[in-house]
């Protein structure tokens, strides 16, 4: 039988589980497994490597991405930003070696030196995935011959990465921006994936190209999210901000919280304001969105 005291017990507990629920589920929200990136050509390039790096570790991110300019630093020079990196605890993600015709066979060997001087420094930096637009078609081919071409030269790209384990997204650029690209859409850049099938080929999400070129940014990665290997943002016109635009980013990122993409998520915008606020806010809310999913 219950006595009074263990009476008293239960009524204090059920009184104050609902304040206590409240402030344990503040307290235990997960949060996001995603990395955040810059992408570090939006950048004012007034200013050098190392301040860039400063600008973004003060917005809260950790990391970054590159081009290919590392490829010329001098031994100092590596020095200097290997050190700012371990100092303001800034990995690398991603890097782009160089813009070959994927299409174009002739461009092949290319597209092999391109990648073979860009993985010993990639792998100095920790970066372990390089970036990829199909660029210019070959007029000479019809639809299907330019995809198998791409196919055919991604599938050769695989097996050179193979060896140091890196990986290459495949980034559709809109033909508003390069009015001959030859892969302008996500759902043709993960067909294409499909039929590579090697985990060294993937889909960069690039959002802001995207809506430019055909809309419909949700629904894309139903069925697909296994294939983003990267994702972009960037808001539309402009290439500003997400929210001084067209663009409904809570949602797209709710999406790739429910579809449990922990990828990294790159802000490749030029911002209206100041550069360390406006990247700050864009991180929170993505931080919110993704949370709330």
């Amino acid at each position: 039988m219950m006595n009074r005291r263990d009476f008293h017990k239960l009524s204090f507990g059920a009184a104050v589980m609902p304040f206590l629920g409240g402030v344990e589920a503040a307290v235990a929200a997960p949060a996001p497994k995603n990395t955040f990136s810059v992408m570090l050509w939006t950048i004012d390039n007034k200013i050098s490597f190392v301040q860039k790096l400063e600008m973004v570790a003060a917005a809260g991110y950790t990391s970054v991405e590159v081009g290919n300019e590392y490829e010329k630093w001098t031994p100092e020079e590596w020095k200097t930003n290997q050190a700012a990196l371990k100092r303001l605890k800034l990995g690398v993600d991603s890097a782009v070696p160089g813009r070959n015709a994927l299409a174009d066979h002739t461009k092949r060997t290319a597209l092999h030196d391109d990648l073979v001087k860009a993985i010993p420094g990639a792998k100095e930096l920790g970066c372990k995935q390089f970036i990829y637009t199909a660029f210019n078609r070959v007029p000479t081919q019809t639809p299907a011959e330019q995809r198998a071409a791409i196919v055919d030269t991604l599938k050769y790209a695989a097996d050179v990465l193979e060896k140091d384990q890196m990986e290459i997204v495949l980034e559709p650029i809109d033909l508003l921006e390069h009015k001959e690209e030859a892969v302008v859409s996500v759902s043709e850049a993960f067909a294409i994936c499909r039929e590579v099938n090697s985990p060294r080929i993937k889909v960069l999400y690039d959002f802001y190209h995207e809506q430019r070129q055909a809309g419909n940014l949700i629904e894309k990665l139903d069925g697909n999210i296994d294939l983003v290997g990267l994702v972009h943002v960037a808001d539309v016109p402009g290439r500003h901000e997400p929210g001084t635009g067209e663009m409904y980013w809570p949602n797209i990122y709710k999406k790739l919280a429910e579809l449990k993409y922990t990828g990294v998520i790159c802000m490749e915008f030029k911002p209206v304001g100041d550069w360390v606020k406006t990247l700050t806010k864009a991180r929170e809310e993505a931080v919110t969105a993704l949370q709330d999913a």
